[in-house]
């Protein structure tokens, strides 16, 4: 399976006018990074500061915020990291659980999940 790439939108609240961004799918990422001047640009505040290491062992600390993420006619609210220009955007997998999407092994494309996990 290569890269996935996904065009989907974002926005600060469930009646804002989303920004349609492409980004590489990483199921490895738990949160989405997304260039803090689209986030500003969107209003979205920074709500608490998380640390992370990153996949070249780099530690580092971002500001999240609360956005919602939006693809193909749905929306949910999921948490945004403020990327630096140094830092890479990809959509990561709070984003993809919270719309209820999977990556399909096979073909590499996004898809709805028959079901989502529970207890």
């Amino acid at each position: 399976m290569g890269e996935t790439i996904a065009r989907l939108g974002f926005r600060k609240d469930r009646d804002g006018e989303p920004v349609i961004l492409e980004l590489l799918v990483d199921t490895g990422s738990t949160y989405s990074w997304i260039d803090a001047r689209v986030l500003k640009a969107l209003g979205i505040t920074r709500a608490r500061k998380r640390r992370f290491e990153t996949i070249t062992g780099r530690r580092v600390t971002r500001d999240l915020g609360d956005a919602y993420v939006d693809y193909r006619g749905e929306y949910a609210p999921t948490a945004v990291v403020f990327a630096t220009p140094r830092d890479g955007q990809v959509l990561g997998l709070h984003a993809l659980e919270s719309l209820g999407l999977a990556v399909d092994p096979a073909s590499g494309r996004l898809r709805r999940s028959r079901y989502l996990l529970a207890m």
